[in-house]
């Protein structure tokens, strides 16, 4: 995910229907409150929610509203927690250290975040709701199925700056291209200034959905890299994060995470449906 610049998608604190987008601005209602089960929350009624746009299908803007996995499933904690989700669009890099976090700024973090000890350092994470695999993405014209491919040919290869998939592609020798987000990743290989890119191939999948990405580009090798996706929260918010886990745990166990996922995601992977 990406690393520097907030997108100007939308008109900054603009108000979108059943939640609330804004770019990188404090909050600005009746300042902090507590929810449900003495939960602690930034603004008064809130559940603010830090993710960066777009982030397909985890979270991402369709007809004026933010919705994706991930938002729906932070939707099921703030239900629990009888308040209204809030959505703030933030630079993905303050997602390692913390920063809206620690400044008070949001409640959680939910931006497809791979867990690791790298930042379990700066935050605290929820349980596990995703498994995550990378993938390789290629152009047809490149005639690759591998990074070994990649590699051999001395190809372009690029990933989104900040995410596991950069690590991974820096692990295995390369010197990817950095794009800030998904959607720049997807224009560098549509415009040639990569040849293959890495990145989670539930995000792949959302792309190859439309017919002409899928005429463009093959889906090489699936990459396993032991993934997990989390929800972050400040250090110590311990009650929030039992009132994410309960969320979880809770729509597990009652198939509603199986029917979020079919939504956003597609088929329950083998041996769960």
């Amino acid at each position: 995910m990406p690393r520097v610049r907030v997108p100007a998608v939308l008109t900054a604190c603009a108000a979108v229907v059943g939640l609330v987008l804004t770019t990188g601005c404090s909050s600005s209602g009746d300042g902090p409150g507590q929810a449900k089960g003495g939960v602690d929350v930034v603004e008064k009624d809130k559940l603010t929610t830090c993710t960066h746009l777009p982030y397909p299908p985890f979270q991402a803007e369709q007809d004026g509203k933010v919705v994706g996995f991930d938002v729906a499933l932070v939707d099921l904690v703030a239900k629990n927690l009888d308040v209204e989700q809030k959505i703030l669009d933030t630079p993905f890099e303050n997602f390692k250290t913390g920063a809206f976090l620690n400044s008070g700024e949001c409640d959680l973090a939910a931006a497809g975040m791979t867990i690791t000890d790298e930042r379990k350092k700066n935050v605290d994470f929820s349980v596990p709701y995703f498994d995550a695999t990378q993938a390789l993405l290629t152009t047809k014209k490149s005639g690759v199925t591998a990074l070994a491919d990649v590699k051999s040919k001395k190809l372009k290869l690029g990933a989104q700056a900040e995410t596991t998939g950069e690590s991974y592609a820096t692990g295995q020798g390369f010197d990817p291209v950095a794009f800030e987000s998904s959607d720049a990743v997807l224009n560098g290989l549509r415009t040639g200034q990569v040849d293959a890119v890495v990145i989670d191939y539930p995000v792949v999948q959302g792309w190859l959905k439309d017919k002409a990405n899928a005429d463009a580009f093959a889906l090489g090798e699936n990459i396993e890299t032991g993934e997990q996706y989390g929800f972050s929260v400040k250090k110590g918010n311990t009650e929030l994060k039992a009132a994410i886990d309960k969320a979880i745990n809770d729509a597990r166990a009652d198939g509603t995470y199986d029917k979020l996922y079919e939504q956003w995601i597609g088929p329950l992977p083998e041996g769960r449906s």
